[in-house]
């Protein structure tokens, strides 16, 4: 009995460079390949052509695995309570799937006796990162395979030609001159170019927003309604987070809102220029932190800012399993237990703006905010608060002028000839 090869569970997307490592992990490592593939909501082929190229590029079995109802209301749920916004710029797209699509990984190498994971990341990019430290934390007995890293192909053109030399169906269309990842939250668009940031970027990059120059001359309206954080209707219509993410971004994505092109720093030290359209996820974040605006007392509003970019760093960084990240996340699903309300959207050629709030843990209130009658503010209590508010400032700069201390705290402004005359 001839014995039985090591298995292996590869992260198949249906490109040439996971079809190849199908090829690559069998002729190198004499793997039995099993490939699983994420429905996280991405444009993509049909998933039986793609599950029939894998198996014709030599995979044992290739498993469809439907993600899309998990990552909305597992990852999405939390990106959006967290605000995540990398660099304060950017809803996070491909590093929220990550997680995701390796707990499937591991689960179906428990599955299947297999000791080994693969991914076809390169060794430049951040994803590496992301599905290897997932790894490692959800199952430290693991070993990993990165073909990408180890192979030697220097051109796409060069795989190929590997490729057809080794029986691997390769495309027979042209290429694009782009590498794209997306899924519910948007599109990560990057290479050709897009490497020379002084080039605009060139309309055929997006497919989930119009341009804005194009949009419809008239604004509309969408009311959201939140229930803990987590939008639960569109105009009074309720629906699952996940139908209302698909919407939003059909809607958002009319007027072209939710478009990004920004210098970005990956975590393995390099600057890149990355566009993305994020339409729906852009919008949803801006109703929620308005909501939150209304409903959040002030310092916890003002502590979540800091957890929010300590939070996206962690799982830019592939760090969504960390103990850290989850401390955060109890930090954050409390913020969230009573922020339930309406938010009013307007949008119009390319824009999004919150024009109307409301909710019944508001901590808005018209008799304190008003100037005009009805107005309850104590102004009589302001002098006091002042003092004390100042007293300890105060008592360091008597200190300081006493001791004769020149600082910039006290260094007088210089006069000139035109405002105070000749001295």
């Amino acid at each position: 009995m001839a014995d039985e090869k090591e298995k292996v569970v590869l992260a198949y997307s249906g490109g040439l460079d996971t079809s190849i490592c199908i090829k690559w992990l069998q002729e190198h490592y004499g793997f039995e390949v099993y490939a699983v593939v994420g429905d996280l909501g991405q444009e993509h082929e049909d998933f039986e052509a793609m599950k029939a190229k894998a198996l014709a590029s030599g995979a044992t079995q290739c498993l469809i695995v439907d993600m899309r109802e998990d990552f909305a209301n597992e990852y999405l749920s939390c990106a959006l309570a967290a605000n995540a916004m990398y660099e304060n710029k950017y809803p996070l797209v491909s590093a929220l799937s990550r997680p995701l699509i390796v707990k499937h990984l591991v689960n179906v190498a428990h599955q299947v006796g297999a000791h080994t994971i693969a991914h076809g990341c390169t060794g430049k990019g951040n994803d590496q990162v992301r599905f290897e430290s997932s790894i490692m934390i959800l199952d430290p007995t693991l070993n990993i395979v990165a073909p990408a890293r180890e192979w030697d192909f220097k051109t796409r053109e060069e795989e190929m030609d590997w490729a057809s030399a080794h029986g691997v169906p390769v495309p027979t269309t042209k290429s694009s001159p782009y590498s794209i990842d997306d899924n519910l939250w948007g599109r990560a668009i990057e290479c050709g170019v897009l490497e020379d940031p002084w080039n605009e970027p060139p309309d055929d990059i997006y497919t989930m927003t119009v341009d804005p120059e194009a949009a419809p001359e008239e604004p509309f309206y969408v009311e959201v309604d939140f229930k803990n954080g987590i939008p639960c209707s569109l105009d009074g219509k309720a629906m699952s987070y996940l139908d209302i993410i698909l919407k939003m971004n059909e809607l958002a994505g009319s007027v072209g809102f939710g478009r990004l092109d920004m210098i970005e720093n990956r975590l393995v030290g390099v600057k890149s220029r990355e566009c993305y359209e994020v339409p729906g996820a852009m919008a949803l974040i801006v109703a929620h932190k308005a909501l939150e605006d209304l409903c959040l007392e002030r310092g916890v509003l003002h502590y979540k800012l800091g957890i929010e970019q300590s939070w996206a760093d962690l799982v830019y960084n592939g760090l969504w399993f960390s103990p850290l990240k989850e401390a955060l996340d109890a930090f954050i699903a409390s913020t969230q237990n009573y922020l339930s309300g309406t938010v009013r959207l307007k949008f119009y050629k390319g824009c999004c703006t919150v024009v109307g709030l409301r909710s019944p843990y508001s901590l808005y209130s018209m008799d304190l905010a008003t100037y005009g009658e009805g107005d309850q503010f104590d102004r009589d209590a302001a002098k006091g608060f002042i003092d004390l508010h100042s007293l300890s400032c105060k008592v360091w700069a008597e200190n300081r002028l006493k001791m004769g201390v020149q600082s910039a705290s006290f260094k007088p402004a210089e006069k000139t000839v035109d405002e105070f005359g000749a001295e």
